[in-house]
């Protein structure tokens, strides 16, 4: 009597060298571990581009960053606030160099309406062609933001000095003169 070896459906021996079985699934592991490895780098990329902290040409606006728990004591990315100065703890005075009466009343009604401090209307020492927005250390990003709602050049924003020609203004945060430029828009 003869013995056979047992039938094997991929026609090899199914021994050492062969082709058998046990050979093709051999490099399913280590597939499976270099799509694992691969997957994890990725994520680990991912997560490191996401959790950066964004950057913007503005110093103004400080950020807080709040690394937060999950449950279970894991950590989650930090989350990433910004603060910016609300309008009412900003003060503001509004001086008339102009000849045109009620100019300095009409922009501090403006500038009220939109939630801004702004200080008793006042004139200013001289006449102006043009108006200014002088602004206290600081306060660069308010004064910036007066000067869009006035409809004002960005080159308008100055820092607040010793020339600024309205008496009386120490201790303000911004100060608005208005020139004959901002006469038109407030009589029409």
């Amino acid at each position: 009597m003869t013995s056979e070896p047992p039938y094997s459906s991929d026609g090899g021996s199914g021994g050492e060298g062969g082709s058998g079985a046990r050979g093709s699934h051999g490099i399913a592991p280590v597939r499976a571990f270099v799509v694992l490895v691969l997957f994890v780098v990725a994520a680990i990329a991912l997560v490191a581009i996401g959790t950066r902290p964004t950057v913007s040409g503005d110093a103004a606006t400080p950020t807080t960053t709040t690394p937060t728990t999950a449950a279970g004591g894991h950590k989650t990315a930090p989350t990433t606030t910004t603060t910016t100065v609300p309008h009412s703890s900003v003060t503001v005075v509004v001086a008339n160099a102009t000849e045109t009466n009620g100019l300095a009343a009409h922009y501090s009604t403006v500038l009220t309406a939109q939630g801004w401090a702004v200080q008793a209307a006042t004139d200013a020492a001289t006449t102006e062609a043009t108006s200014s927005v002088y602004y206290a250390a600081g306060q660069q990003e308010a004064a910036a933001s007066i000067a869009t709602t006035l409809g004002l050049k960005p080159a308008a924003v100055v820092p607040l000095t010793t020339a600024v020609p309205v008496p009386g203004v120490t201790g303000d945060d911004v100060v608005v003169v208005v020139g004959s430029d901002l006469v038109a828009p407030a009589t029409t």
